[in-house]
């Protein structure tokens, strides 16, 4: 398998919105993600968009595009993603001020991480620890 190198990640998990730019102002200010870059359709939509959290990032984008991707997506469920976080109980602390559904709250796990839980705006599950996985890459 073949990596990207340059430290930049291999995985980008690809969600789409209906309110996009919704969708970006929760996982910025109460997820902490930061925007990378934001590339708007002519109809106020959102055609892509990219934002990180620490050495991984997230791309996503408004429904209803008429694009491939948002054609294969059509009537799929929400999804969910682990993000690893350096301070969880801080992290889930930003959260619960801006008002995300908390689903569990900081948690220490039996193989070692703690981590917690959260529901964004449109239904997907996001969860946030510390641990993670050695790739071997």
């Amino acid at each position: 398998m073949t990596g990207t190198g340059g430290g930049r990640p291999s995985i980008f998990p690809t969600l789409l919105y209906g309110d996009a730019k919704a969708a970006i102002r929760q996982l910025t200010e109460a997820f902490g993600f930061t925007e990378l870059s934001v590339y708007e359709d002519g109809g106020g939509g959102v055609a892509h968009a990219e934002l990180v959290q620490g050495n991984g990032a997230v791309m996503l984008g408004s429904k209803g595009t008429g694009s491939a991707f948002g054609k294969a997506m059509e009537g799929s469920g929400p999804v969910g993603v682990y993000i690893a976080v350096d301070d969880v109980d801080a992290h889930h602390r930003r959260a619960v001020e801006q008002g995300a559904e908390i689903l569990m709250p900081p948690t220490d796990q039996d193989y070692g991480s703690r981590d917690y839980m959260a529901r964004d705006i449109e239904g997907n599950i996001w969860s946030f620890g510390t641990y993670t996985p050695e790739t071997g890459a």
